[in-house]
């Protein structure tokens, strides 16, 4: 399908690119890798009038180390993330999360900031960044700020970005130490996660002294499985896990469609659950 027309601008830097969001209003739209957006152009799903190609502003790509923090540029893509040294070392639950998202075509294209900031609770990485603490760093008229990511995701495909602010690099405490797995259902290869579950565990003395646990396409936002995490501390054994893992989607709001029921959903967030958090452990 043909899409819609609009304006287009290309800035050459962050700053321009704040301004042209800033004039262009609600109406504007960014586009990065094109991933996300270029989709919904031709499905006719988004009407901007104006499309804000950030593609080639300088400095928004690689990853680099601030301390005991990650940073990661909002243009890195994720087959560059999958294979950065340092995304591996510090935040393997990313690495392994990110090889999972589309095809290589997609990988090599899609950027991991266009996919936060695309806000979708069926895609990987929103649920990932959620589990891994991060911040968001979003560059606007007013300068820089940095939003946790248990306040990004305001609702379905909305994030706390104002208009006319640009998403410019995430960052991420480093989860040395942690275990970390990232379980998902899909129906065939390449799709959205029906249920997706990334979990991280921090083990002490043979016990399981600290676990988050992010849920994918539970609710209209990404979630953390509150009650899960809780009682997983101290667990020990298989059987302590599955326990915990049975009030995996307490609090969730799945939806219901041609992939599954809300009650279909809830089951996949107990079993994916218990599958990535054993794994995480290593008592899988």
């Amino acid at each position: 399908m043909i899409p819609p027309s609009f304006d287009y601008t290309r800035p050459s830097s962050v700053e321009e690119a704040v301004r042209a969001l800033s004039e262009g209003g609600e109406d504007a739209k960014v586009l990065a890798g094109g991933q996300s957006l270029l989709p919904l152009l031709r499905l006719r799903l988004a009407f901007p009038e104006l499309v804000v190609d950030v593609g080639r502003v300088p400095g928004l790509t690689g990853v680099r180390e601030d301390g005991e923090t990650l940073v990661i540029g909002a243009l890195t893509t994720h087959h560059d993330v999958v294979r950065d040294p340092l995304v591996r070392r510090h935040a393997g639950l990313l690495a392994a999360a990110t090889a999972g998202v589309g095809d290589p075509a997609v990988r090599h294209r899609g950027t991991v900031g266009g996919s936060l900031a695309h806000a979708d609770p069926a895609g990987d990485l929103p649920a990932v960044v959620l589990a891994l603490d991060a911040e968001l760093i979003a560059t606007g008229p007013g300068g820089r700020r940095a939003i946790p990511a248990r306040e990004f995701f305001v609702d379905y495909l909305q994030t706390a970005l104002e208009p006319d602010e640009l998403l410019v690099e995430i960052r991420i405490p480093k989860a040395d130490g942690w275990g970390f797995h990232y379980e998902k259902f899909h129906r065939v290869a390449q799709s959205w996660a029906i249920v997706g579950v990334a979990a991280l565990v921090r083990r002490d003395d043979g016990h399981i002294a600290e676990a988050r646990v992010g849920l994918t396409n539970m609710g209209s936002t990404p979630l953390r499985a509150s009650a899960t995490e809780e009682a997983l501390t101290g667990s020990a054994d298989g059987p302590a896990v599955t326990r915990a893992a049975e009030s995996a989607a307490e609090g969730t709001r799945p939806s219901r469609d041609l992939s599954g029921s809300p009650e279909y959903r809830a089951h996949l967030a107990r079993v994916l659950t218990r599958r990535a958090v054993l794994a995480a452990a290593g008592m899988g």
